[in-house]
């Protein structure tokens, strides 16, 4: 399994236009194999942002990178520098390979290497 996040470092006063971008796109995800489930996650509050990161869970590291290279990716992203959302800088990728996964009963569940 593989942990692909997003961070965005949003200027205050735009933090419901970001949620709108990312309630109304049309989600490819699905479309894609490989693909398990997405978060969007609100942080912490600063004087100068408020974070926010995006969270998608792939079956294997493998899965994410053709994401990366489908064409519904790029359909995804093809009207991203079109919104109105004032950001400190542009995203930062983290991605992570699951090493540990427990369900909500506690058990271990076993993790592809």
């Amino acid at each position: 399994m593989y942990i692909a996040m997003n961070r965005f470092r949003v200027v205050p006063g735009y933090e419901e236009a970001f949620e709108a971008v990312w309630r109304e796109r049309e989600g490819r995800l699905k479309e894609v194999p490989g693909y398990l489930e997405f978060h969007l996650l609100k942080g912490p509050k600063a004087d100068d942002h408020t974070l926010y990161a995006t969270h998608t869970v792939w079956a294997t590291q493998e899965s994410f990178k053709a994401w990366t290279h489908s064409e519904q990716f790029r359909a995804a992203h093809a009207r991203a520098g079109e919104t109105p959302v004032k950001y400190l800088s542009g995203p930062h990728f983290e991605g992570f390979q699951v090493i540990q996964h427990e369900d909500a009963n506690g058990n271990r569940l076993p993790v592809a290497a």
